[in-house]
């Protein structure tokens, strides 16, 4: 199953805490803060999550697979995320 934005305000939603276009502006604005953090190089750590970090690519060699032809990719910065031990043991836990 893959959980969507409009997944997310519709939970948030069903817990009556909030009012359905007051999720929706909440999930916005934290997405934005996450982006926005990401793009000027720092990390977003979320305690009993994880950790999204940005990492630094450098230029290599690669291959159009169409073509054959070599060329050089430019260097780029790519999102990881590391999940937190929390996360990690959640995912993993048995109904033994």
């Amino acid at each position: 199953m893959t959980l969507n934005k409009t997944d997310i305000i519709e939970k948030i939603s069903e817990k009556e805490i909030l009012k359905p276009a007051q999720a929706k502006e909440t999930v916005e604005i934290l997405l934005e803060i996450v982006k926005s953090s990401l793009a000027s190089g720092e990390e977003v750590m979320i305690t009993g999550f994880g950790k999204f970090q940005i990492n630094e690519k450098a230029a290599r060699k690669g291959r159009n697979p169409a073509t054959g032809d070599e060329m050089i990719l430019d260097k780029r910065r790519v999102v990881t995320f590391k999940c937190s031990g929390k996360l990690r043991d959640a995912m993993n836990k048995t109904d033994a």
